[in-house]
């Protein structure tokens, strides 16, 4: 029920807006038969608008049932004729020919209401519909008497319609004119008497003429047959009939029956009923029985063409005495006629977020009358549209609000329009209303953030991975383009790392990365879409290096560089399992690729050291004997656990001593062992004297330098051993690769014999932290 009254309510509202501008009325004229493109007025000056006016605000010409009488040029308000108008065709014998239209004018919408008056030239003759008349006239009828004839019919008006009858000289008769019903009609006044044995017949010619100019004319010849006396003439039983015919009566159809009486007898009081000036129409619609006065319908009628007929029926009997009467007929209205919906603007497509906005502005209408002729208007209730009523039958359809083309790209808008006839017919009438794109979202990215992961080494402009974005908008608006953002601060030269493809999004490493120099960084990238404004979003991506095995193990101890070669001592008491000294090495990979291992690959005695893989530990696999080599030479693989693994050798040099009370002596290689000792012990002893004699310069160079600087009296002796003059020696081994913890071995040599001592002691633990020993290659206390 809420829409039926809604509709109905639109409906009332319809019916005030269209009085309440009924005032409003603009009238141009044309005389018909004018060619086709003749101009009738100017539109601009009538209603007071600018030059150019009308084309902006897209102003149209529209006639009631999608007529086009006129055509309007927008630019010079112009009106013109779209076809030749034939003021009878139209209007037919109203006087005054009205053709109602419309002007529509847009931005903002008006209607103007109008009317084309049609104006007549004399293009048509005055013509009879008989080619001759007959008339019984008794011969005993009196001078003056009156006979009524049949009028000419002239399709023009005013001025250009008929205006006179005249007839030919003749001794027995004049014409004369009656006006009735707003028509002239001819009749013939007896002025002599009339003598059937004198003049059986008489014949005359009656022409109807018209006021135009040039003047035209139509003849009609009058048969006159003299008849015996005949005192009575018919008499109707009534001088008016009403009949009422439904609009669908088919054809035969009995409308009325006329009767008439005759007090008359034999052929006097014969009575035949004839059609008494009934115009061309009645005489297509109607067919009258002549015996019977009985009248049928010949052709179908349309109440929407002829609403009523009036016809006049003469009776007369047998000796040409006549009476008439007047039958009116009422077509009654029947709902044969659905509404019409005449679409005059459609703005489509419509762009989305607009405010309220007229689609479409069209018009109903229906030919039925009464509450046949009335009508509602609705479209479906789940549209965000509305319908709004305006003056003489228009609506317009507007949005009730902004649209969301990513909600919905299309609407079928069906239009229905209902008459309140019985029963009740409709029309509908399907718009289809795009939605056009409006740049209002952002591309979105398909992940929150982005990790992408890239061998180190990598061949340069290398695809690593791709970010994605996209665009609920469509066309242009939903075109990402990508780019880089420049990093917050200096510290990553971006640019020269990365590159990315706007169009798809895909990311190149512009050169090789190495892992050791940086192992992962981010950045982020923008998604900028094509609209105007255009609109982006950005996301971050991390990209994380990863390791490769493209360093080899590099051994800080003992020290390969070509340097003096150092030697580790072993005293020959050393029990099985001593340990001797450690390889340190370190990668600078990451990860197992860093991972190292030990392996002996060559020894002077294989079997007298071992070599623990995992931390590089030399010790001793067995108790010395006498019968092993003073110099053993150890070379050690250092190999890390990468995919191919790569690898480091190492030369250890360990000394077997018997103690450390002899001086150092460095000992011939394998190749010079039979050098005779006595030659041996002479270097030695030359040997540690010099450096016996610069060690004492330097410390008392060193103890000057001191007492100076402090001005002390006391000499600080604690950096001498009291077995002589020989300070200790102390190396400090560490590094950072599988050295678990820094050793110090330390060396006492003294002149006690001619030979060579050495006295080996215990690891002394260090005191500093493990971070201050970590970096340290070689540290040499003296």
């Amino acid at each position: 029920m809420i829409p039926q009254q809604r509709q109905v309510l639109f409906f009332l509202v319809l019916l005030g807006v269209s009085g309440a501008a009924a005032s409003e009325l603009e009238q141009f004229s044309v005389v018909e038969e004018m060619e086709r493109g003749s101009f009738v007025a100017n539109v601009a000056k009538a209603l007071g608008l600018g030059m150019g006016e009308l084309s902006k605000r897209g102003a149209r010409v529209v006639f009631k049932g999608n007529k086009e009488y006129l055509q309007l040029h927008p630019k010079t308000g112009d009106l013109l004729l779209r076809e030749k108008l034939d003021r009878e065709e139209l209007c037919g014998p109203a006087v005054l020919c009205v053709l109602p239209f419309q002007i529509l004018l847009e931005n903002p919408f008006h209607i103007v209401r109008a009317e084309l008056i049609v104006e007549d030239i004399n293009d048509h003759s005055p013509q009879f519909l008989d080619a001759e008349m007959v008339l019984k006239i008794p011969e005993n009828t009196s001078p003056g008497t009156v006979f009524v004839l049949e009028n000419a019919q002239d399709l023009d008006v005013g001025s250009n319609s008929l205006q006179n009858y005249t007839i030919g000289t003749n001794s027995h008769f004049h014409s004369q004119i009656r006006d009735s019903k707003g028509k002239r009609y001819p009749e013939l006044v007896l002025d002599k008497a009339l003598d059937r044995e004198e003049q059986p017949e008489v014949r005359l010619t009656l022409t109807a003429v018209d006021g135009g100019t040039p003047q035209r004319s139509g003849t009609v010849q009058i048969r006159i047959l003299v008849v015996d006396i005949n005192d009575n003439a018919p008499v109707f039983t009534q001088s008016q009939y009403e009949a009422q015919i439904p609009e669908n009566s088919s054809i035969g159809f009995r409308v009325v029956t006329v009767s008439a009486t005759d007090l008359d007898a034999g052929n006097n009081a014969d009575i035949s009923y004839t059609f008494l000036h009934a115009s061309e129409n009645v005489r297509k619609t109607f067919q009258l029985t002549q015996k019977s006065g009985e009248l049928y319908l010949k052709e179908k009628v349309d109440f929407e063409l002829i609403q009523s007929y009036t016809i006049d029926i003469q009776a007369t009997d047998g000796g040409g005495l006549s009476a008439e009467c007047t039958v009116i007929v009422q077509v009654i209205d029947l709902n044969d006629n659905p509404p019409e919906v005449t679409i005059s603007s459609l703005t489509s497509p419509i762009p989305e977020n607009s405010p309220e906005t007229v689609v479409a502005v069209f018009s109903v209408s229906d030919l039925d009358s009464g509450e046949n002729g009335k009508m509602i208007c609705s479209i479906q209730d789940d549209l965000p549209f509305a319908l709004k009523p305006s003056i003489e039958s228009y609506y317009t359809l507007v949005t009730e609000g902004a649209l969301d083309r990513e909600y919905k790209a299309e609407y079928n808008i069906t239009i229905t329009v209902m008459d309140l006839g019985s029963p009740r017919l409709k029309s509908e009438y399907n718009i289809t209303v795009l939605i056009s794109d409006v740049n209002d979202n952002s591309p979105v990215f398909t992940q929150r953030a982005y990790t992408l992961y890239l061998q180190e080494n990598n061949s340069p402009v290398l695809h690593i991975g791709s970010v994605s974005a996209s665009d609920r908008d469509s066309g242009v608006n939903a075109k990402v383009t990508y780019s880089l953002l420049p990093p917050q601060t200096e510290d990553l030269p971006l640019f020269s790392y990365i590159s990315i493809n706007s169009d798809n999004g895909h990311l190149y490493a512009l050169r090789s990365l190495d892992y050791e120099t940086i192992q992962a960084f981010q950045f982020s990238v923008r998604a900028v879409d094509g609209g105007s404004p255009s609109l982006s979003s950005q996301v971050l991506v991390q990209i994380v290096v990863q390791d490769e095995n493209d360093n080899s193990p590099f051994v800080l101890y003992p020290l390969q560089n070509g340097t003096a070669p150092c030697n580790d001592l072993v005293p020959r008491t050393a029990e099985p399992g001593y340990l001797v000294t450690k390889v340190v090495a370190v990668d600078r990979d990451w990860g197992q690729n860093s991972w190292l291992s030990y392996q002996l690959l060559k020894t002077t005695d294989p079997g007298l050291f071992t070599l623990w893989a995992h931390n590089g530990e030399v010790h001793t696999a067995r108790s010395i004997s006498d019968r092993d080599a003073i110099k053993q030479r150890l070379v050690v693989l250092v190999k890390d656990n990468g995919q191919p693994s790569l690898s480091t050798m190492a030369t250890l040099n360990v000394l077997l001593v018997d103690g450390f009370s002899e001086p150092y002596l460095q000992l011939p290689d394998a190749s010079k062992e039979e050098v005779h000792t006595d030659s041996l012990t002479t270097y030695l002893v030359i040997s540690l004297v010099s450096v016996s004699f610069l060690f004492l310069v330097s410390v008392i160079i060193f103890i000057a330098i001191r007492l100076w600087k402090r001005k002390k009296d006391s000499i600080d002796n604690s950096h001498f051993v009291s077995s002589g003059p020989f300070p200790d020696h102390l190396v400090d081994v560490s590094g950072t690769g599988t050295l678990s913890q820094s050793y110090q071995y330390e060396v006492c040599l003294t002149s006690g014999s001619g030979i060579s001592e050495f006295k080996f002691l215990k690891p002394i633990i260090p005191t500093l932290p493990p971070a201050e020993q970590r970096g340290k290659d070689l540290k040499t206390h003296t």
